[in-house]
């Protein structure tokens, strides 16, 4: 196997074969496969979402299976870190890499993975933050990991950002009201009174919450700084309006894309698909914590480190070459496709990725009988907008047939960690005729080997996930 780095701009197009689909397929955008010869083109706007692993991770280690309607590949697969090597500037390096199927995979003939994956160039130095949380404290955010979790993670943050941040604190319930004004972190006493002051309420009118908090960040903005508002809840909206268009529609001007919304979902009953929802259409990523130690990871670590963009409305479109591959599945981002016409119509939303971010994507794909190794199977290509001035950028990589006819017991490490997490849940939506050829108790072997080899600990808890989710399919 290997891996390569290039970059440049452009795409091809392909021509086309007679194909024929993977086995179990239906429509693509309904997790089948398909052919190259009537469509060779993949396109999709990234996505750095975790919460729908994290949250499933929770409900499988407590005893119970999510909702194959909470389980989303892409964010079980992204919530795992990848070594993928930085560029050398601002944007992406683009990487790819393959494998036969495992052994333990029935249906591998000539089927092949292929994992595509982005790195953005971490930020040793940020620009300022200027913060504002939107916190749900209605009556349901009483429950134990709820609100007390969110406190907990503020007064650590606080104690954690730098004297010339800023943050404002606006909570919601039945209504809406701003508890702190946008104030430096210099001024430290008045946040940490006010966050310790927070109480549970009546209902739960997030759209409430959200206009007052854009209201709040727009009268609070200052140019040169990271400013974010982030939304802390459970998602379980049931007063005003509770769709995510609604709501969006409401802080749509605000937000004009100089203010991201990034999501924090706590609690065991959570509202998964409207956080989703409303990440991706404010732009920015949805988490899940359901522990202190997570949540303070969460705002300590990883909200620090995102508060810098690199990359605004970054899509991705894969080009098969029909000649060598017959039919493609990409696992997951069902939810995150675009109209391959509109990759390069930056009018057209994508995803905002912060530095040091990888992305990554999983295919299946089929190959042509008797195709030569050095013949080319995709080339893959990434376009965004660069935050500053909103100038477009692409880089590229060519995939090679013999990127993806090694064996899988050779594969990376993170390779291994990529197959699990995405073929977890494949099987836990079961949507996909290809999820139930992989038996879990050889998933989690997979998993543990490559907990094993990389010495994250993430990876192997996985594996214990598995194993737990196993038991209870039985």
């Amino acid at each position: 196997m290997t891996v390569v780095v290039l970059a440049g701009c452009g795409a091809t197009d392909g021509g086309s074969a007679d194909s024929a689909p993977l086995p179990g397929a239906q429509d693509q955008a309904a997790g089948g496969a398909a052919s190259t010869a009537e469509d060779p083109r993949s396109t999709f706007a990234v996505d750095i979402d975790t919460a729908s692993y994290t949250y499933a991770r929770r409900k499988i280690l407590s005893g119970q299976l999510p909702l194959a309607s909470d389980v989303r590949p892409e964010e079980f697969v992204n919530a795992f870190d990848q070594d993928y090597a930085e560029p050398d500037g601002d944007g992406f390096a683009v990487h790819s890499d393959g494998a036969r199927l495992p052994e333990a995979h029935t249906h591998t003939g000539d089927v092949r993975l292929m994992r595509v994956g982005l790195q953005t160039r971490s930020d040793e130095a940020r620009a300022d933050a200027t913060l504002t949380f939107v916190i749900d404290v209605s009556g349901s955010m009483a429950e134990t990991g709820r609100l007390d979790l969110v406190q907990d993670a503020l007064h650590t943050l606080i104690d954690q950002l730098r004297p010339t941040d800023a943050v404002a604190i606006v909570t919601f319930s039945s209504g809406a009201r701003v508890v702190q004004p946008m104030t430096r972190v210099s001024d430290r006493a008045p946040l940490h009174a006010a966050v310790t002051s927070l109480k549970t309420e009546a209902s739960t009118n997030l759209a409430a919450g959200l206009t007052l908090g854009y209201d709040t960040a727009r009268a609070g903005f200052r140019e040169g700084t990271s400013n974010r508002v982030i939304v802390l809840s459970d998602g379980l909206a049931n007063t005003g309006s509770t769709s995510a268009d609604q709501i969006l529609a409401q802080v749509k001007e605000q937000a004009a894309k100089r203010i991201a919304l990034l999501g924090v979902g706590v609690g065991s009953s959570y509202g998964d698909t409207l956080m989703e929802s409303l990440a991706d259409g404010g732009d920015g990523f949805v988490v899940y914590v359901s522990d202190p130690q997570q949540a303070r990871d969460v705002f300590v670590r990883r909200l620090p480190a995102n508060l810098t963009v690199r990359a605004l409305d970054a899509k991705v479109q894969v080009v098969f070459d029909p000649k060598t591959v017959t039919s493609y599945r990409l696992i997951g981002y069902e939810n995150r496709a675009v109209a391959d016409n509109q990759f390069r119509d930056d009018s057209v939303d994508g995803g905002e990725v912060g530095p040091g971010h990888s992305v990554t994507a999983l295919y299946e794909v089929r190959l042509a009988a008797g195709v030569d190794g050095g013949a080319q199977a995709a080339r893959v290509d990434v376009r965004w907008l660069n935050p500053s001035d909103r100038r477009p950028s692409e880089a590229y990589r060519t995939v090679r047939v013999s990127d993806l006819n090694g064996a899988f017991a050779t594969a990376a490490p993170r390779f291994a960690v990529t197959y699990s997490a995405a073929y977890l849940a494949e099987t836990l939506r079961g949507t996909s005729a290809q999820g139930y050829q992989v038996n879990l108790a050889d998933l989690e072997r997979i998993a543990r080997s490559a907990g094993e080899r990389t010495g994250d600990p993430a990876v192997a808890d996985l594996a214990t996930v598995i194993a737990r989710a196993n038991q209870l399919r039985r």
